[in-house]
């Protein structure tokens, strides 16, 4: 496995691994998608690597967190870790199938409102499943969603298998849609 760091182009953005310096502008991309789009917050139960994005994702070669930037700013976001859905609370089920270790989760698939329909997060995710598919030990690609966030629901199907709605489970409390997919490491 090897981390490619060699930055990417999408017109005016770049797109590459996240450095240290970018820690903080990841976390507030991050921080505002929980307040502004989602409106419940930091949930430190679900939110744990925000707060330690250097611990979580720089330290850890298996792990990844990819930056969108434009002039040098933090505009979005998408990581990758190895762990699987936790049960509680999505079903034992899926927890079973997406095994912690084999899976790479993606997460934090977020890009700042005002630089969205550019193409971005379509390529940190096509570039986030290179680097699962180039980890050893890596079997899948899995992340689950809110799909009550406008566009999430059609991006989603557009790059992935939807394998569970839980909408009807509530998993997640009133108010978060969530949706589960899978995407094939070798498509």
């Amino acid at each position: 496995m090897h981390r490619d760091t060699t930055p990417h182009r999408v017109g005016p953005y770049e797109l590459r691994a996240a450095r240290s310096e970018d820690a903080e502008g990841a976390r507030r991309v991050m921080l505002d998608t929980f307040y502004r789009e989602f409106g419940y917050g930091y949930v430190p139960a679900w939110h744990a690597d925000v707060v330690d994005i250097e611990g979580t994702y720089l330290a850890d070669p298996r792990h990844l967190l990819l930056v969108a930037t434009l002039d040098g700013a933090v505009v979005g976001t998408t990581g990758v870790l190895s762990r699987g859905p936790a049960h509680p609370p999505h079903p034992r089920w899926l927890a079973e199938r997406y095994p912690t270790g084999s899976t790479a989760q993606l997460v934090r698939v977020y890009v700042a409102a005002e630089h969205r329909r550019h193409g971005l997060a379509r390529a940190m995710v096509r570039r986030a499943c290179a680097f699962a598919a180039a980890t050893t030990g890596y079997d899948c690609v899995y992340l689950h969603t809110n799909v009550n966030v406008p566009g999430a629901q059609g991006f989603w199907d557009s790059v992935a298998k939807e394998v569970f709605d839980a909408r009807a489970t509530g998993e997640h409390g009133p108010g978060c849609g969530t949706v589960h997919y899978e995407i094939p490491l070798h498509a």
